[in-house]
């Protein structure tokens, strides 16, 4: 299941339905099942608030995870700064959707035990990242 939530900004049109088929394949190729994943997608300041309360760490991100897994259910929420990531799309030269979507297969792969602090870390999770963005049609794409 997947549950789209906004705070702090203005609601924008999502399918759930593309999420769910999606991120279902993501976590079935990592050995996983999808279970429940909260998008919350916000402005700067409140992830911010967030990242400052939960995390002690005083700047702008584009995603926070929390990981509610249990054994191979996948289950967390997933806060999501619009502001980064319509800022990173511009410099990224990508869609917005695009780059929201690199950025909520990034916070499921968070979700599967991947974890990005090394370079090494990093790059296997640009490849995956890259990997599963081919496995989702966008919008902007047709």
């Amino acid at each position: 299941m997947i549950n789209l939530f906004f705070e702090e900004i203005e609601p924008f049109e999502l399918n759930p339905d593309i999420y769910i088929d999606w991120l279902s394949v993501v976590c079935v190729e990592e050995q996983k099942e999808l279970y429940e994943v909260n998008l919350i997608f916000c402005s700067d300041d409140y992830l911010l608030n967030m990242n400052i309360e939960f995390l002690q760490h005083d700047y702008y991100t584009d995603i926070i995870s929390f990981d509610y897994c249990e054994g191979k259910l996948i289950a967390g929420d997933l806060f999501i700064s619009i502001d980064r990531v319509t800022e990173n799309a511009v410099s990224n030269k990508v869609g917005f959707l695009i780059e929201l979507n690199r950025v909520v297969v990034h916070g499921v792969l968070h979700l599967c035990g991947y974890k990005d602090k090394s370079e090494g870390e990093a790059q296997v999770m640009r490849g995956k990242e890259d990997y599963y963005l081919s496995k989702i049609v966008s919008r902007e794409t047709i």
